[in-house]
């Protein structure tokens, strides 16, 4: 996944981005005053996955991090992506279109999460980049304090992000993990974790995936705690879980909204 939002903002200046997060990336310590954390061990179909992440969205009244798995060997690909780009993998996995931007992405034996940031919460103000910038901080504090020798990918030198409609349409014809953007996080010269968001009246939602690298059974809770330090553990309600389910019938398991493009 790429640090480009699914939806198309505004080009902002670059330095007024490059100022907000070089001075705040000391604060992966309380970036959230409280975080929800939701380890759903059940693997849930494709579509359902992400008709929880956008109900969460509609409804979470403090920031939540859910970790989730897939019931089968699964594709997901970006808003403006094309169907074509991902029609041959049809056969071998279930598909399925992002609400939030980004290129292609290969479920399965990746930990995957999503970060939900309701708008009522000081972090929403802040701009896209930077919450994208912190949050992969913060990962990189959780894995290599299990070991894993993890950087923001800055330190490479890579090309700047353009948040613009025109750089979201290129970007959702490539494989994430093969094209590593600033403030993904690397491994040597690997790409391990990207992200891709949306931003919406009710508050922002961050869906990433961490691959190609042993996941610590540790790596969960450790991440959630360089995030806040009031974390509480809690479960998907039954509301939630009921208007997913209609959602992922309705939209996201649908002909239409896969072909939409």
């Amino acid at each position: 996944m790429a640090v480009i939002p699914s939806e198309v903002e505004e080009s902002l200046d670059n330095s007024e981005r490059a100022r907000n997060v070089s001075t705040s990336l000391d604060m992966t310590e309380g970036f959230f005053a409280a975080l929800s954390v939701q380890n759903d061990a059940v693997p849930h179909s494709a579509a359902m996955n992400m008709a929880i992440d956008e109900v969460l969205l509609e409804t979470a009244a403090i920031p939540i991090i859910r970790f989730y798995r897939w019931r089968s060997p699964a594709l997901s690909f970006g808003y403006f992506g094309k169907f074509s780009d991902v029609a041959i993998y049809g056969a071998e996995r279930d598909l399925v279109r992002r609400w939030t931007g980004g290129g292609i992405v290969f479920h399965g034996d990746d930990l995957t999460y999503s970060i939900v940031i309701p708008a009522n919460d000081p972090v929403f103000d802040e701009s896209s980049i930077a919450v994208y910038e912190k949050i992969h901080h913060a990962l990189c504090q959780a894995l290599n304090k299990i070991g894993t020798g993890a950087v923001l990918a800055q330190s490479f030198g890579l090309r700047e992000i353009v948040l613009s409609k025109h750089a979201a349409v290129s970007a959702s014809r490539y494989n994430c993990f093969a094209n590593p953007v600033r403030a993904d996080v690397m491994m040597g010269s690997r790409k391990i974790a990207g992200a891709a968001q949306r931003r919406t009246g009710r508050g922002l939602l961050q869906q990433g995936s961490i691959q190609g690298t042993t996941t610590n059974p540790d790596l969960t809770k450790k991440f959630a705690q360089a995030l806040s330090t009031n974390c509480s553990e809690t479960e998907i309600s039954e509301e939630v879980f009921q208007r997913a389910q209609e959602l992922a019938q309705r939209k996201y398991g649908s002909e239409s909204w896969l072909r939409k493009r």
